[in-house]
Formats: C-alpha cells, sequence, structure tokens
C-alpha cells in the first residue's frame, strides 16, 4: 500500500446512525499511544480532497459516549496527515424551533460531561512512557472560523436552512437528560443538546486541527416537548431520514474547505513546548 494511499488532509468523524460515508475505500489501522481508536479508518477521495472516515461509536455502534477514546481518535486522524476535521453528530433540540431535521453549524460549546480525559498535555506517562508537558490551549471560540463558514455557505446552497450559531450542550450520557434537566439547559440560552461534541473539539485544537460540528436535531429534548420524551429508536430513524441530505452537504463542504489554512486553529499552542512530538 503506497503512502498515497494512507494520507488524508480531512477528517470525518461519523455521528450516530452514519457508517456510511465513502463509496470505495482503503481501511487502514492505526496504532496510537493513547490505545487503539474506534475503529479503522477508511480513506477515499472526495472533489479531488483525500478523506479519513471515522465511526465515532465503532462500526457496530458499541461505543457509548463517554466511552470512546476521543484522545486516540484525534491522534490516528492526524498521524494519517489530517488537519481538517467535521464532525457531524445528532443532538436534541432545546428551543421549540428547533426540530427534527434542523441543522445548526454551533460557535460556542458547553462542557458538562463527569468522566473524560480532556486534554493530551496532561503531565501524566503514555502508553509507550513519554510523559508530556503541561500546556493550556485557549478555546475561547471552539470551531474553526473557516469551517464554519465552508458549513453554513454550503448547507443553505442546497436549500437547507441551516442555522448560522448557537451553543451545543455536552452531557456525560449514555442516558437522555431529566426534563428538569432539559429546562435548566434551555433556560441558559442553549441551542442543542448531544453527548460526543467534547472533548472532541478540545482535543483537536490541542493538535492544531480545524474543528467543525454540524449537527443534526434528531428530537426535541426532554424540557422542549411533551409527552414520553425521546428514545434512541426515534433519533435513529429522524436521521435515517435526513443521512442522504446530510452526505451531500459533508461532501460539498469536503470540495469548500480551504486547501491553505490561515485560521488561528494553526497555532493553537500558541509556542508552547508540549513535550511530545505531534504526528
Amino acid at each position: 500500500m503506497s503512502a498515497d494511499e494512507t494520507a488524508a488532509d480531512i477528517g470525518v468523524i461519523g455521528g450516530s446512525g452514519f457508517y456510511s460515508f465513502l463509496g470505495e475505500v482503503t481501511e487502514v489501522t492505526v496504532d496510537t499511544p493513547y490505545g487503539p481508536p474506534s475503529d479503522s479508518l477508511f480513506l477515499g477521495e472526495i472533489a479531488g480532497r483525500r478523506v479519513a472516515f471515522l465511526p465515532r461509536h465503532g462500526r457496530n455502534h458499541h461505543l457509548p459516549p463517554h466511552g470512546i477514546n476521543y484522545r486516540a481518535n484525534l491522534w490516528a486522524l492526524r498521524s494519517l496527515g489530517v488537519r481538517q476535521v467535521l464532525g457531524p453528530c445528532a443532538v436534541g433540540g432545546l428551543r421549540p424551533e428547533y426540530g427534527p431535521g434542523t441543522l445548526l453549524i454551533p460557535d460556542q460549546l458547553v462542557d458538562r460531561t463527569k468522566s473524560r480525559v480532556q486534554s493530551f498535555y496532561d503531565g501524566q506517562p503514555r502508553q509507550d512512557g513519554l510523559r508530556p508537558n503541561v500546556v493550556h490551549v485557549a478555546f475561547a471560540d471552539p470551531y474553526c472560523p473557516a469551517g464554519r463558514e465552508a458549513a453554513l455557505a454550503t448547507a443553505r446552497g442546497s436549500g437547507w436552512q441551516a442555522v448560522d450559531g448557537g451553543t451545543m450542550c455536552v452531557i456525560e450520557g449514555p442516558r437522555f437528560s431529566t426534563r428538569a434537566e432539559s429546562r435548566w439547559h434551555a433556560a441558559q440560552g442553549w441551542s442543542v443538546v448531544g453527548m460526543t461534541g467534547h472533548p472532541e473539539a478540545i482535543l483537536a485544537r490541542e493538535l492544531e486541527l480545524c474543528y467543525t460540528s454540524l449537527s443534526l436535531v434528531t428530537d426535541l429534548d426532554a424540557g422542549a416537548e411533551i409527552g414520553d420524551g425521546v428514545s434512541h429508536t426515534e433519533v435513529l430513524q429522524v436521521f435515517a431520514q435526513n443521512v442522504d441530505r446530510l452526505r451531500t452537504v459533508l461532501f460539498d463542504v469536503v470540495a469548500r474547505l480551504p486547501k491553505d489554512r490561515e485560521c488561528l486553529c494553526t497555532s493553537a499552542l500558541g509556542g508552547q513546548d508540549p513535550g511530545i512530538e505531534l504526528p
């Protein structure tokens, strides 16, 4: 297998029910100092760009949100040459106007997870025995501005009235929110709630990768609707109804992403020494 066949510059980390992104692909197994990623990486070409797809929960959806090895996933992508990452995901709407089928391109994030490792630079030894330095990375704006612009323009150009900006609240999972929690999230002015957007975004930033979330609303969260609340079956049904449309948008976003990165994501470390060599 040639080096070109195992290299990519754009990564797509797929969400619930979204495991068939590329047609003809090369399957690559990647080892990392943080253990194995969620699955093999599947490499192919879209619009002349090399793309690596990684099923976030594994191809059989065997990994719960809190059990995903986020560090291994991002490290594996960067080790193949990826520098821009798209993170499509299923979320619940926290406002009545953000009903099923809404596509939101968030510009802010709130972390309400509890047990996840959130940094490559925590001073703890890795599996290979190397100990990274403690590094502090700015995260005021969690998403790449160039990626957000490309995603929003592409979605709207396809006729999807995508929402420009909003706050994603990330909860631990795998359970859904109680009605009281959901109402509290909405009362804070947050837009959608998901389970996988963090620490994915900060780990990408620590590796100086561009990261863009495309958040597909599959349900109104418990505090924004009446009835028994959302079920996983409903989430998968709505995602399946929109998957072809989302795939088309993702293909077009890949083509629209800038080939030369000029955003601040490229210098996120700010000259700090991480004490380990990035792949």
